[in-house]
C-alpha cells in the first residue's frame, strides 16, 4: 500500500491513529498488513511525533568497497588525458576497479557524451571482410583538421598542418598517415607514393595491393578528371596498382577511414599540445605507432593491427607499423618541374618550412 499511495505520511498518520482508536491487531487486519509495522510507526510517532512518519533513506551509512578519491581522480585525468571510454581505460592502464566503476565516475562527473541515437546497420559486413586476403584494399582520404577546436589555435601559431592524408588497410586496420598545408592530387600521389615505397620495403608484393578512395579532386584530379603530373591516380598506376572509386554519394564505402579520422580527432587532435612542428610531428608519430601496435580493436576480436598482421601473414616484416608520418609540402617540389617551382616559390607556395 506504502508504494501504491501518492503520499505515503497521510497513510502512516491514519494507521497511528487508527491504532490508538481500535488496537494494533484490528488496524493491522484494516489497512492489509502486519502488527509489528503499525508498532514500529506507533512507537516512532510517540518518540518523535509527526516528523518520526516521515520517510527514511535505506542507503547504507558505509561502503567499504567504494572507489577511493585518488583513484577517481586519477580516472578523470586519464579520461581527460585520452577520451577513452571505460572498457579501453580499463584495459589500457590497468585500472583495479570494474568498468560499470569507471562508467559510473565518469556519468557522475558529466564527462560522458547523451547518447545517440543508435545506428541500425544493414548489413554486416565483418564476416565478408575477414575473408579478404591483407592489404588487398587500402581506402585513402582526406581530413580537414582546421575545424577542431582544440587544434585550430596552434595551428595558426605553429603553422602546423591543416590536411591529413590517411591510407587505412581494411583487413587488419593498419593506418598510414601525412600531412600538408593543402589538398591537391600532386600531394595525395606523393602520400600514395611514400605508402607504397613502405610496403614494398616491408616485403609486400604490390601487385597484390589495391588502392580505394571517394571522388574528391585530390584522386580524380579536377571536375573533368584530367590527370595532373604526379597526381594520385598517375602514381598509382605507374607502379602498377589498381586504383577504383566509390559510388558517388556511398560514402559508407569508404567507412573503414572514416572510423579512423573520428578516432584520431578524439584521442589525439582534439587534446594534444604542441611546441613547434617537429614537436608535433615526433608526437603524431609516437600516436599512428600506438594505433597500429597496441590499440586493441573491439570489432576486429579486440586485436591489433600488429596481432592481425603476425596470425595473417607472418611472412610480412612486423616493423610495417613502425610508420612514421611526414609533412609533404616540402618534398612537393622535388616533384614539380624547375619552371612550376619557381612559379609556385614567387606565390609562396610549396615552400619547405625547414628542411
Amino acid at each position: 500500500m506504502i508504494r501504491q499511495v501518492k503520499n505515503p505520511y497521510d497513510l502512516r498518520l491514519r494507521l497511528v491513529s487508527s491504532a490508538r482508536q481500535i488496537g494494533i491487531k484490528p488496524t493491522a487486519r484494516l489497512l492489509g498488513t502486519s502488527p509489528q509495522t503499525v508498532r514500529l510507526w506507533v512507537r516512532r510517532f510517540a518518540a518523535q511525533g509527526r516528523r518520526g512518519l516521515a520517510s527514511r533513506s535505506h542507503a547504507p551509512k558505509s561502503c567499504p568497497h567504494r572507489t577511493s578519491g585518488r583513484l577517481e581522480a586519477r580516472i578523470v585525468r586519464l579520461r581527460t588525458q585520452t577520451g577513452f571510454g571505460a572498457k579501453r581505460l580499463k584495459a589500457e592502464f590497468e585500472l583495479p576497479v570494474s568498468e560499470g566503476a569507471i562508467a559510473r565516475i565518469l556519468r557522475q562527473r558529466s564527462l560522458v557524451r547523451p547518447p545517440k541515437r543508435k545506428h541500425v546497420t544493414k548489413q554486416d559486413l565483418r564476416a565478408v571482410k575477414a575473408q579478404w586476403p591483407v592489404l588487398s584494399q587500402l581506402c585513402h582520404d582526406t581530413k580537414d583538421l582546421d575545424d577542431i577546436p582544440h587544434y585550430w589555435p596552434q595551428a595558426k601559431t605553429l603553422g602546423v598542418p591543416l590536411i591529413q592524408y590517411t591510407a587505412r588497410e581494411v583487413r587488419t586496420g593498419l593506418t598510414f598517415a601525412g600531412y600538408a598545408q593543402e589538398r591537391s592530387a600532386a600531394l595525395a600521389g606523393l602520400f600514395a607514393q611514400r605508402v607504397m615505397d613502405h610496403l614494398a620495403a616491408s616485403g609486400v608484393p604490390l601487385e597484390e595491393v589495391g588502392f580505394q578512395s571517394d571522388n574528391g579532386s585530390e584522386y580524380t584530379g579536377g571536375r573533368d578528371r584530367r590527370r595532373p603530373p604526379h597526381g594520385f591516380k598517375p602514381t598509382v598506376e605507374a607502379r602498377g596498382l589498381s586504383h577504383t572509386f566509390i559510388p558517388p554519394a556511398a560514402h559508407t564505402y569508404n567507412s573503414d577511414v572514416e572510423t579512423v579520422h573520428r578516432l584520431c580527432e578524439d584521442e589525439f587532435f582534439d587534446r594534444e599540445c604542441f611546441r613547434s612542428r617537429p614537436h608535433f610531428l615526433a608526437k603524431v608519430g609516437a600516436y599512428w605507432r600506438y594505433f597500429n601496435v597496441a590499440r586493441k580493436n573491439g570489432y576486429k576480436g579486440n586485436r591489433s593491427p600488429l596481432d592481425l598482421l603476425r596470425q595473417l601473414t607472418p611472412q610480412i616484416d612486423p616493423r610495417i607499423t613502425l610508420w612514421q608520418p611526414a609533412f609533404l609540402d616540402p618534398l612537393q617540389s622535388t616533384l614539380l618541374p624547375e619552371d612550376i617551382q619557381r612559379r609556385r616559390a614567387k606565390e609562396g607556395k610549396y615552400l619547405p618550412a625547414y628542411p
